[in-house]
């Protein structure tokens, strides 16, 4: 099946993620994917008798270096049955960045499904959390007082930034001298493993945790799915868990195909090329006086609005202009469908927003910057 052949539904899809900017999850199947969704050997997986599944389940596993992985149908669901294993009895308490996926985008989760409490924290000296932090904030001890920290959750990337492996290490180590589990929100973790100095090899960093979700439908592309691995008993546990929440599905080959036909696909060549894309809006960004919010790691770009004086509404109202698609806080998420011709559209649009700026046609707006990302000092 080549791109031409695809059903016309599909080609208005793939013309369409070209030139969205808001995430990398509005990327629309490819050929190969397609191809995977009607060739792939199916069964019933709850039975666990779906070959592909199964397959890719190993497959990721092995990559992550740890026994056994269990398909789910979204990285919240991966995060919230991981945690559920983790914690068997209150009280408890889950550490982890205070902008965190696990924190503010699953929707009380940890609260709802696990009688835990979250314990956010504020990095102090880098985007992500460092040992120093951790042991700032961990609840150790018996004071009956506190919920203890039974879990540590790292997120890589987090905001596009990559938290290296030896800094994980550092905390890993510090965990399990006090038998605190380690779980990693790897969503994006696929851009993580292809940046120089980065987190080494994805089987060296898996094992410096004890669970590890990770994503196929953010930069790697495919409609639907995500993997946990951890140890057989583990995994054993949250097919349990996963199942009592109706997360059980039957012949998910349908789905497992395509995942596994886009991350033979997009990792890491496409993926690596969304970085260089990145770094070149960035350098239009600096060439216009513009800052950054974080710095520009892999596939994300976060425009510092409050120092720009700007509003996200006017970025989003001038991408509409000329037919792009841009989202919240400044947030610019380059992906393998975004198109030359958007990128230099985008220019155009953070260009043309500059100048207006500048000659006062914003001036008697109202500035909210719509859940920006803001400055530093509230990353």
């Amino acid at each position: 099946m080549s791109e031409a052949s695809l059903h016309p539904v599909i080609t208005r899809a793939n013309a369409i993620s070209a030139i969205d900017f808001r995430s990398d999850t509005v990327t629309s199947p490819t050929a190969s994917m397609l191809a995977a969704m009607s060739t792939s050997p199916l069964g019933d997986d709850v039975y666990n008798e779906d070959e592909t599944t199964i397959n890719l389940e190993r497959y990721v596993a092995d990559l992550l270096g740890h026994e056994a992985g269990l398909f789910v149908a979204s990285g919240t669901a991966g995060n919230q049955i991981a945690l559920r294993v983790h914690l068997t009895q209150p009280p408890h308490s889950v550490l982890c960045h205070f902008r965190s996926h696990i924190n503010q985008y699953e929707a009380g989760g940890v609260a709802t499904l696990s009688q835990a409490m979250v314990q956010p924290v504020r990095p102090s000296s880098t985007p992500y959390l460092t040992l120093e932090d951790v042991q700032k904030e961990v609840v150790l001890g018996s004071d009956i007082h506190s919920a203890p920290t039974r879990v540590i959750a790292l997120e890589n990337t987090y905001g596009g930034t990559v938290a290296p492996l030896s800094e994980v290490r550092r905390i890993s180590e510090f965990a399990r001298s006090h038998g605190i589990k380690m779980h990693c929100d790897g969503a994006r973790l696929w851009h993580a493993a292809i940046v120089a100095g980065g987190v080494g090899s994805l089987k060296e960093y898996g094992k410096e945790f004890d669970s590890v979700t990770v994503c196929f439908s953010k930069g790697i592309g495919a409609p639907v799915g995500s993997v946990m691995v951890g140890s057989k008993e583990f995994i054993d546990r949250a097919r349990w868990v996963r199942k009592s929440i109706g997360g059980g599905m039957r012949q998910t080959g349908v789905i497992a195909g395509a995942a596994r036909a886009a991350l033979d696909e997009v990792f890491p060549d496409k993926l690596a090329k969304t970085h260089g894309v990145a770094k070149d809006i960035e350098s239009h960004l600096h060439s216009l006086g513009l800052k950054t919010v974080l710095p520009v790691d892999t596939n994300m770009v976060f425009i510092d609005l409050e120092a720009a004086g700007l509003d996200n509404s006017w970025l989003v109202e001038a991408a509409k202009e000329v037919g792009l698609r841009l989202g919240y806080g400044g947030r610019i998420v380059v992906h393998h469908q975004i198109s030359s011709g958007a990128v230099e559209k985008l220019k155009g649009v953070l260009s043309t927003v500059v100048k207006r700026h500048n000659e006062g046609a914003y001036k008697d707006q109202v500035q909210t910057n719509g859940h920006g990302y803001g400055s530093l000092k509230r990353t």
